[in-house]
């Protein structure tokens, strides 16, 4: 694989819109997914100075003299992994509202802000956000993919498509961190992915909560991963460990926070009734599940009942990569009534509405789209589309606005 430098990141042009016109743009996602790499590129277009608060020096200064710091930097900045001082977020605020110019400062960071309040609020209306993924499929092969534009726009041509068969598997097994797949497929990759789960813990987990039994993470991340794409069940999730409910929901929030964990949560409308109220589980990356299960590609194709909970989360993962480069807001959801009534994933863009099931298998029949048409009753007339992605080979209508979509056409520019 060619080095993270050379890939095309298409949120791109999104960090400089908002570079345009906001004081602090904040590009954040897990660590080792390129950030550090998009905003050198940018910054130096920009003349931004670079800053890391990885190194100890410069961390050690913040950390002491914030407003000094602050005071002292250039006019133009990149400041990295802004999580670890999160002190500065006061003195940054201050220096913003005494001049009030686009671009000052571009910052990146490994944590969720959304889920730390005091730290949003401490620069609300000041603060642009730009979420980096780790590499979708159609950065790997360097093609803007048609397929949301298909799904909210005239729908899906039916034309036929090659199967992807053993290649599916591998690429849910790679995931999308440069680093690691920068690396041979198999024994070198998976170790890539364990290290940075523990250097993760290690390092910024232990900066943002003190947890008496750090090995306790990886453990309950790899019990995620064998959860991924179910029901939340915290008592499910606690049940292998000696910790209370309520410590592992915090642990879990914790994880989400540095992105390895993401709730998708319920989609609802008050035209259908009996809807599941709990959202699902999803691991940040099938190639950090995949690692940490224990699953090669032989072992991941002949687990058929591991496999269809992690193309789920496959897709999921690909279509939130899109979604950050997308010109609408889009929000994610899954559909499920007590009827057993499901759609993996419910999209929502101005308005309208779309479902997603998700199937690991060769054939598509009527019975498929069962969730689909009672998510298209519960709203008909804001309802897009309704697709089955599935590994087969026909691209084929299924009634109105239903269609059988082979899955290579998510990340496909056709």
């Amino acid at each position: 694989m060619a080095d993270q430098a050379l890939y095309r990141r298409f949120v791109e042009p999104r960090l400089v819109e908002a570079l345009a016109d906001t004081p602090v743009v904040l590009l954040h996602g897990p660590r080792q997914c390129g950030k550090t790499t998009l905003v050198q590129r940018v910054g130096e277009q920009q003349g931004h100075t670079y800053f890391s608060f990885d190194d100890a020096a410069v961390l050690a200064a913040a950390s002491d003299d914030p407003a000094g710091f602050v005071g002292d930097l250039p006019e133009r900045c990149v400041l990295d992994e802004v999580q670890r001082a999160p002190q500065i977020f006061g003195a940054l605020k201050r220096e913003v509202d005494r001049r009030r110019a686009p671009g000052r400062f571009l910052l990146t960071g490994s944590a969720n802000v959304l889920l730390v309040p005091a730290l949003a609020d401490s620069l609300a209306g000041r603060l642009g956000l730009v979420r980096l993924h780790p590499l979708a499929q159609c950065e790997l092969a360097d093609r803007i993919p048609t397929f949301l534009a298909h799904l909210f726009g005239d729908g899906f041509a039916s034309r036929p498509s090659k199967r992807l068969r053993a290649e599916l598997v591998e690429r849910v097994v790679a995931g999308g961190y440069p680093a690691a797949l920068a690396r041979t497929a198999g024994r070198r990759r998976t170790a890539w992915y364990r290290d940075y789960v523990e250097t993760l813990v290690q390092r910024d987990v232990r900066d943002m909560a003190r947890i008496s039994s750090l090995d306790v993470i990886p453990r309950l991340l790899a019990a995620a991963a064998s959860h991924t794409a179910t029901l939340l069940n915290v008592a499910d999730l606690a049940s292998p460990f000696h910790l209370s409910r309520p410590t592992i929901r915090d642990y879990v929030t914790l994880l989400e926070r540095v992105f390895l964990l993401e709730e998708l949560p319920p989609w609802h409308t008050n035209h259908l009734s009996r809807l599941v109220k709990t959202p699902k589980l999803h691991i940040g990356d099938t190639g950090v599940a995949c690692a940490l299960l224990g699953l090669d590609a032989t072992s991941l194709a002949s687990d058929r009942q591991r496999f269809g909970p992690l193309l789920e989360t496959f897709v999921l993962g690909e279509l939130r990569r899109q979604a950050s480069w997308h010109d609408d807001d889009l929000k994610f959801h899954h559909f499920r009534d007590k009827e057993n009534h499901e759609v993996d994933i419910v999209i929502e863009a101005s308005g309208r509405l779309a479902g997603i099931e998700v199937k690991a298998s060769a054939t598509v029949t009527a019975a498929d789209f069962r969730g689909l048409r009672k998510l298209q009753h519960g709203s008909p007339k804001r309802f897009a589309a309704g697709v089955v992605l599935y590994d087969g080979e026909a691209g084929v209508s299924f009634g109105d606005r239903l269609y059988a979509v082979p899955i290579r056409r998510l990340w496909e520019s056709r």
